[in-house]
């Protein structure tokens, strides 16, 4: 019989962890490695891979055990999904729109400038068919996608000059990925995709003049304000931070119902944990940052708003047309924006509107 490959391997663990009596199945848990794109201790992403992990193990009764490793220790930050599909490794906890270069559309499962929020974007994704999308996608690349996390509404960016016009931004080198650095491309600065643990060496050394990366709770972690003073918001590059829990197809496929359902009851608890935790770490940090570390905190100029908006508009046109799945998964999240955007203007816009009065 010829030796067995890695994804036949997979296969057969999944079959084992099935088909097992229940006390077999205490005594000899199924052992999966998590790579990730996060440094280890990074607030945010990381914390919520570390708990998907532990949750996993708990929610499966012991019968799955995840080790989680850091960005770089197994794969590189952008090579998790990869990975995971090829079945170099088990899982990965990364975020969806580092897989564009491979499928345009995929963008659209961590954000999209001007795009849903948070809560939005939970919307579509468990409730308005996105879900679905997300699976006749990734299964193409051997994976299965589900939300795991989120550092909710991003942050502008870190510049090491301020930006009083839209022509400020012409000629800036910019750490950003997904649709938001080719909309910055668009405005004409050049957009470059550093890994989330050398962003800050790159600043300090002059490779990009500003950098963006989530939210105040995450951000503090890096100590970017010591290189790139400057804090704009509001992040229309980014108005959501959905982060992507993925695991190997043929394993996914061969788990039970109950054992998949055990999975998505602890990625979706982690989308609601992970978005309360952010917000508190924003508060504290935020003000922690403006206070103590004399971050200054700023508005981007009303013309540069403007452009970008314009410029959005045309970027979505464009992705529709680099896939058939962009144009899909692109048509279906402009359709569920526009029938809830109205009741957002009628909800959370009005009411903020009234608390400021």
């Amino acid at each position: 019989m010829p030796p067995m490959n890695r994804r036949s391997t997979l296969a057969a663990a999944a079959a084992g962890l099935i088909a097992a009596p229940s006390v077999a199945r205490a005594q000899t848990p199924l052992r999966w490695r998590m790579a990730t794109s996060w440094p280890k201790t990074l607030p945010g992403p990381a914390f919520s891979a570390q708990r998907i992990a532990d949750r996993i193990k708990l929610v499966t009764g012991g019968q799955i055990e995840v080790q989680v490793f850091s960005a770089g220790e197994i794969v590189p930050a952008f090579s998790v999904q990869e990975a995971v599909g090829n079945a170099t490794i088990e899982l990965g906890h990364t975020a969806s729109f580092f897989g564009v270069g491979k499928e345009p559309g995929l963008a659209y499962f961590t954000s999209v400038p001007f795009g849903l929020t948070p809560t939005e974007h939970m919307s579509w994704i468990l409730q308005g068919g996105g879900q679905e999308l997300w699976d006749e996608v990734s299964q193409r690349f051997g994976y299965k996608s589900l939300m795991g996390g989120n550092t909710g509404v991003s942050m502008g960016g870190w510049f090491r000059r301020e930006i009083n016009s839209a022509e400020d931004v012409k000629g800036l080198k910019i750490r950003m990925v997904g649709l938001g650095a080719e909309l910055f491309q668009r405005l004409g600065a050049t957009a470059l995709a550093v890994p989330p643990g050398d962003i800050y060496p790159a600043l300090e050394r002059g490779a990009i003049d500003a950098a963006e990366f989530t939210s105040p709770g995450s951000d503090i972690q890096l100590g970017l304000w010591k290189v790139a003073p400057f804090y704009y918001a509001p992040g229309f590059n980014k108005p959501n931070g959905a982060s992507e829990l993925v695991i190997n197809r043929v394993l996914w496929d061969g788990l039970s119902a109950n054992l998949k359902a055990a999975i998505q009851a602890a990625c979706e608890a982690e989308v609601t944990i992970a978005l309360a935790e952010i917000e508190r770490l924003n508060t504290e940090a935020l003000a922690t940052m403006i206070g103590a570390n004399g971050v200054k905190l700023r508005g981007f100029p009303a013309d540069l708003l403007l452009s970008a908006r314009r410029q959005a508009t045309e970027l979505a046109k464009d992705v529709g047309t680099r896939s058939a799945s962009a144009k899909k998964i692109g048509d279906s999240y402009a359709a569920f924006q526009g029938r809830i955007a109205p009741w957002t203007r009628a909800s959370q816009h009005a009411f903020l509107a009234a608390r400021e009065i």
